[in-house]
């Protein structure tokens, strides 16, 4: 089993990093094998709606690592979203790589666990919580909770390891993904599979 964490922040060591990987080791000590994605500091292009990808089967766009880490999350058995908090919001590279991903890949994320963590200094993490969240709950994906909302609070590394709470609550999440994943295999292992699809229903609102 795998669980895939992505960083999105262009810090590649900073304290977003620092979050995910008080998870990771928690998943692993539980026997989850996990990979850390760093989306980076360089441009991510954002959805341009053009529709390709149901064609292509991928985005069209390459320059950046969404179509990568979209190959891996057919693999995957869950998923973490990590993102730093600019301006009570989520970063704009985690927002446009997301976007993307669900677009592109989304049916390669559906029934698997899903959580967000989100980074800040003082204020909006429950905000930028509560934006990324919800590209799991329209893709029929559990949501991995702690015993606090997932966010840490530092402005270095050094300070999100001195936020106790934040720490226990990284840790807690990581075992709380290592067990949901693992029920789900036992559950897929004894004969119990996700809920059968139906087709979308599509409406909006002058129809």
């Amino acid at each position: 089993m795998k669980v895939l964490l992505i960083n999105g922040s262009p810090h590649a060591k900073g304290c977003t990093y620092t979050a995910l990987s008080i998870a990771a080791k928690e998943l692993n000590k539980n026997g989850v094998d996990t990979e850390i994605i760093q989306v980076g500091a360089k441009p991510i292009v954002g959805c341009i709606g053009c529709g390709a990808c149901a064609k292509l089967g991928k985005c069209q766009f390459d320059s950046d690592p969404v179509n990568e880490t979209a190959a891996k999350c057919a693999e995957a058995d869950g998923i973490i979203i990590g993102t730093p908090v600019h301006y009570a919001a989520s970063s704009g590279a985690i927002k446009s790589f997301t976007d993307r991903l669900f677009y592109s890949a989304g049916s390669k994320l559906t029934y698997k666990p899903g959580a967000v963590v989100a980074s800040c200094r003082r204020g909006g993490a429950s905000a930028a919580l509560d934006q990324m969240s919800k590209y799991f709950t329209i893709n029929q994906m559990p949501v991995v909770s702690s015993n606090y909302w997932n966010m840490v609070h530092g402005n270095t590394p050094e300070e999100v390891m001195r936020d106790a709470e934040g720490v226990q609550t990284m840790r807690l999440l990581g075992r709380n993904m290592a067990w949901l994943v693992k029920a789900i295999d036992a559950a897929k292992q004894s004969g119990i599979n996700h809920p059968d699809p139906e087709p979308k229903e599509k409406t909006n609102f002058i129809r």
